[in-house]
């Protein structure tokens, strides 16, 4: 079974207010789900206009990331006071948040994106972490959103660097994907894999020019936003779970069982994970153009202010048995690695990464 996309997706400058009717078709009593200071006067916004509607409006906001304890919280809550949907607005996590909770109370759940930094609006996964921000588990749900808000004008107002950081995550698609499917001979599978080809393709074209000039009149920024929200999603629910994740995210993962002082965002990893991946296929897969990847990936993704190396996600890997710590939970038997068309083992890993961030690798 293949559970492909939401039912309605309503993008664009106004795409908020023209939700709005379609919203009050199917809710009388919303639950808003935010997190972060920064977009509290937005949501006070998209609350004013769902109230206008005389909708009955709660709001709650997670404490922590998408963890069991704050999903328990709001889950009682939205009980509590018999909410009949889920409209959750934030980056990725919020939007993983109210998806499950959602999915627990069988309630519709509208997404609403307010940064261009993951596809989390659109799919029908969430990722659970620890309140410190560790990768605990992806958990598959039984539909994709009800309603997916892709607003510019919201987006527009996000930091920079979720963008960039989106930028990356939607890069993996096709890294990941080209490698875990290309032999598989379904139909379907082979147009995901074409899909990701021509949205790599786009992101190192307008990529660039999105990042520098952030504007709702820029059609490489309006491109390039819905890229990361809705295409990037749309490739996962085509191709399935292989064309979602691979080493990049297995990597991802790991990583994030590290503190790091810079709390980098989830794109920022991934975007460095891609780059161990090609390491990994040059060394293990004889893959004789990964390092010209490489090269045109660091490039690329020095342009937009991306982290290149662990070390520059604020994580030495050669002190605390760092190292190590990361290659098991790589390397885990429920781990995303083992999609990969060749045996990748916790020496591999630690190999790879060593020479990576100690420069002996030629990048």
């Amino acid at each position: 079974m293949q559970i492909i996309s939401p039912d309605k997706v309503i993008r664009g400058k106004n795409a908020w207010n023209k939700s709005l009717p379609e919203i009050a078709k199917i809710s009388k009593s919303p639950l808003l789900l935010g997190r972060s200071l920064k977009t509290r006067s937005l949501r006070s916004r998209i609350s004013f206009d769902l109230r206008e509607l005389n909708l009955k409006v709660y709001n709650s906001e997670l404490e922590f990331d998408c963890c069991e304890e704050d999903l328990t919280r709001v889950y009682n809550f939205a009980i509590e006071h018999k909410c009949d949907s889920i409209i959750t607005a934030g980056g990725g996590k919020v939007l993983d948040a109210g998806k499950l909770i959602a999915e627990y109370l069988s309630i519709p759940c509208i997404t609403v994106p307010l940064s261009a930094s993951t596809c989390a609006g659109w799919t029908a996964l969430a990722n659970i972490y620890t309140r410190e921000g560790k990768f605990v588990k992806d958990i598959k749900l039984n539909s994709c959103p009800k309603i997916l808000v892709c607003d510019h004008s919201f987006i527009n107002s996000a930091p920079k660097k979720t963008l960039s950081s989106g930028i990356a995550d939607s890069l993996a698609k096709w890294y990941e994907s080209s490698i875990t499917s290309s032999s598989n001979q379904d139909g379907i599978i082979q147009q995901a894999i074409q899909i990701s080809r021509v949205l790599r393709d786009q992101l190192l074209i307008h990529g660039e020019d999105a990042y520098n000039n952030p504007s709702q009149d820029n059609i490489a920024w309006c491109n390039i936003i819905e890229a990361n929200s809705l295409t990037a999603g749309l490739i996962g629910g085509i191709g399935g779970e292989k064309c979602r994740t691979a080493a990049a995210h297995a990597i991802h993962n790991a990583i994030t069982q590290i503190y790091s002082k810079n709390r980098p965002l989830h794109g920022e990893i991934v975007g460095v994970g891609i780059l161990i991946q090609l390491k990994l296929e040059e060394s293990k897969n004889n893959n004789k153009l990964a390092n010209q990847s490489i090269n045109q990936l660091v490039t690329f993704m020095k342009k937009l202010n991306l982290p290149t190396t662990i070390s520059e996600l604020g994580i030495n890997v050669f002190e605390n048995d760092n190292l190590r710590k990361i290659a098991s939970f790589t390397c885990r038997n429920q781990s995303e690695i083992h999609f990969l068309p060749f045996k990748c083992t916790k020496e591999d890993i630690i190999q790879v990464i060593s020479k990576f961030e100690s420069k002996k690798v030629k990048i």
